[in-house]
């Protein structure tokens, strides 16, 4: 499956240009748009959310499946490269994005939906 992302203004450059090179579409979203213009843009676009903000996390104010995906990106320190590992490991391993929350940590992945 080829999902589509949009990246908060937070994520890295070196994510937009991984996931370019591996054949994903991906766009940012405009500077300073607040969190409900980003979920907002997100639906509109049917684009999976990829951002640093862990107010995104939250299950309550963002039900799963009430959103194409969401990928909070929760990497200590915040390193482009051990984000951008984490990512591709992601990719890789898990198949089914879509209505999701997904937080990455250096060490594990939480799935919140299914």
């Amino acid at each position: 499956m080829s999902y589509q992302f949009l990246l908060d203004e937070n994520v890295p450059r070196t994510i937009f240009k991984l996931l370019r090179q591996k054949g994903f579409h991906a766009e940012y979203v405009p500077q300073g748009v607040d969190d409900r213009t980003v979920i907002k843009i997100a639906r509109e676009k049917n684009l999976i959310l990829i951002t640093r903000d862990s107010d995104f996390a939250d299950e309550l104010r963002y039900p799963p499946n009430s959103h194409p995906g969401i990928i909070v990106l929760r990497i200590h320190p915040s390193l482009p490269r051990v984000m951008v590992e984490r990512l591709v490991f992601l990719l890789e391993n898990i198949k089914e994005l879509n209505g999701k929350i997904i937080i990455v940590y250096n060490d594990k992945i939480e799935i919140i939906g299914g």
